[in-house]
Formats: structure tokens, sequence, C-alpha cells
């Protein structure tokens, strides 16, 4: 990035990743920028021309853009049209109108769901398009994969940087906690801290669905914060970037579920639902490219996120997306 006056508007900035890095960035304290975070309350990005009236209002030089319509397994199942045609519309009209106020970059955020549903493991950049992502979600992955395309139209017709990333599983502070669209963490936390409210006894049995032998890879939303600003500032190649924790601190979920209930201090015993079906076995990604740029970068001990990430919970609870 330049060293003049940059504008940083930031889409979907209300939710778990934008308030992480409006977090890394306080302790950045950067003069050369300015970074602006909007939500849903202040532009429909399905509509063109709303989102038209969002960048002539800020005025940005460059875009992370993270604004989504996500929900969890089975509203995603029911509503692959909609997810789809959407996440079309608010892509379209975020690079379509950063292109024409002639955004200088574009960092868009993606999700390993859009890797093919059959496919060999470790995943990569390059096999993002090798085959049909999984049938529960396809609506929310095509579209998600579209902005991949787009960056290359971009780039091809107009010298564009629009680039993307492509974090493995997130969680943290602000997360989205509703039964509806939470993911395995927030999901298990809040059914555990449910289950604790009217008391935490010896009695009370923690019901994990499946084995628990599944296993995956979990970034700390601060980690990945740090990761999208450095992609914004120094990586200058339109080709997606996986920013993932390396393959060896890949954890079960039963480990999941037993970091849980120690974070809580929950006196009850786990339970796993075995008649319950365990999804992929993995998901595992990558990271050997973003080592190359960053091979001493340090992410955070699963347990020490995880526990902040709990702390802040039990301390935000009646405000948090419940």
């Amino acid at each position: 990035m330049s060293e003049s006056k940059n504008v940083i508007l930031v889409t979907g900035g209300t939710g778990l990743v934008g308030k992480a890095i409006a977090t890394v960035i306080e302790s950045d304290n950067n003069p050369n920028e300015k970074w602006i975070f909007v939500g849903s309350k202040d532009a429909d990005l399905c509509d063109k021309k709303s989102t038209e009236a969002l960048f002539e209002k800020h005025k940005p030089t460059h875009v992370i853009h993270l604004a989504a319509i996500v929900g969890g397994l089975f509203v995603n199942m029911k509503n692959n049209l909609d997810f789809l045609r959407r996440n079309l519309q608010i892509n379209d009209n975020v690079l379509q109108t950063a292109h024409e106020r002639n955004v200088k970059k574009v960092v868009s955020c993606l999700s390993t769901c859009i890797f093919p549903d059959k496919t060999t493991y470790p995943i990569d950049e390059t096999m993002v398009h090798n085959g049909p992502p999984h049938v529960s979600n396809y609506g929310y992955s095509y579209a998600k994969r579209m902005i991949d395309v787009l960056n290359k139209g971009y780039f091809d017709q107009h010298g564009r940087i629009y680039t993307s990333v492509i974090p493995c599983n997130v969680f943290g502070p602000f997360d989205n906690f509703r039964p509806d669209a939470s993911h395995v963490i927030p999901g298990l936390m809040r059914r555990l801290y449910d289950l604790m409210k009217d008391g935490n006894t010896t009695d009370k049995v923690f019901k994990v669905l499946g084995t628990g032998k599944p296993l995956r890879q979990f970034i700390y939303s601060k980690d990945l914060a740090k990761l999208i600003v450095w992609v914004l500032r120094n990586y200058e190649s339109v080709e997606p970037i996986i920013l993932s924790v390396d393959e060896s601190q890949e954890v079960t979920i039963a480990h999941l579920a037993e970091t849980l209930v120690k974070a809580f201090e929950f006196k009850g015993k786990i339970e796993f639902d075995l008649t319950s079906a365990d999804g992929q076995f993995k998901k595992t990604a990558n990271n050997s490219k973003l080592r190359k740029f960053l091979p001493d970068f340090t992410f955070t001990p699963f347990e020490q996120a995880l526990q902040e990430t709990v702390d802040w919970y039990k301390q935000n609870y009646s405000d948090a997306r419940n």
C-alpha cells in the first residue's frame, strides 16, 4: 500500500471477523490509514444503488469484503437458491462498484466450504474449481467461488488487484451463536452455557452429536484479522490464498468438546451421540503458500483462544448474537 492516506472500507464489519480486524488495527494505529466498518444497517449490498451510495459516502481506496448472507446447515439446505442469488448480487455489486470508483484493491473473504465435496487432502488454492461443492450448501459455495472468477476477470480486463482469502473454521468473540446460523464452536458453546444456566451440577450431561472423531482446523478470529490486514497491505496477486493454521494444529471434535468443558468449568460429563452422523471426517487445508510469505507467524494456541472466547461469551451473553 502507498504512503498516502488510504481509506479502507470493511463490509460485514460488525461481524466476527470485522470486529477482530477493528481490534487489531486499534493497536496498530497506522497514520496513513482510515478504517471504516459498515454492516447491514449502513447499506443493502444486494441493491446496486445502495452500494453506490455507500461508496460515494466513504470514498474508499481499498475494500475488505466480508459481507455475505450466511446460515447454518439446515437453513442452507432449504434455501440454496436464495443463498446463491443474494450472495451473487452482493459480490457483483461490491466488486463492480469498487471498479467504477477506482478502488485500488479489494480483499474478499471466501470459505473452505467452497472446495469440491469429492477431493483429496490436504486441499490447496489450486483445487477450488475441481468439482462440485457439497450438495447441502451449493448455493452459498458457488456464489463464493464466483468471487475468484470475478477477480480474475477484473485483472484480465482492467488490471485490478482484487483478490480473496480462504480461511479455515473461524471462531472468537462476536461470533454468531444463533441455532440457525452458528457453526460448530459457537453452537457447542451456546448449548453448554444454556445447560449450565440453571445450575452447574455433576448430573448434567453435555451431548455432542457424532463420535467426536472428525478433525478440523480452527483459526482464532484475531489471528485471521492480522493475516487479512497483511494481505491487504502486502499480498499483490489475484490468486486466492488459504489462511489456516498448520496441519499439525488440526484437532478432533472430541478435543474441542473437552476443551470447552474445561474452559466453562463444567462439572457434568460429555456424552457423544453415536446415532448422529459425523459429516465429513476432515477438511484439511494446506497453508504452505501462506508460510512462504510468513514462515514465522505464530498462531494463538487453540486452548488459549478458546478460553478467551468463552470468557468473552460469559461476560457478553446478553448482548451476543444468540
